[in-house]
């Protein structure tokens, strides 16, 4: 997932995006814990998925906040 991707959607689609990072984070964490995964550089994408999706949303947040004063 490519930040240029994610800085074009609104707040909306990035909380949706987010939700289903955070799930698949969980599902790759019980995969990891039962030995049924077969990728273990999944779950290292899937969080630096979530943190750039934190980091737009935090971005987002400031320059809204910004413009109201």
């Amino acid at each position: 997932m490519k930040t240029l991707e994610l800085r074009d959607k609104t707040n909306e689609e990035l909380q949706s995006l987010l939700l289903e990072e955070l799930r698949s984070q969980f599902n790759l964490r019980m995969r990891k814990g039962t030995g049924q995964l077969d990728k273990p550089s999944e779950i290292k994408k899937t969080r630096r998925n979530i943190a750039k999706i934190y980091t737009i949303l935090n971005e987002n947040k400031a320059s809204s906040n910004k413009e109201k004063t």
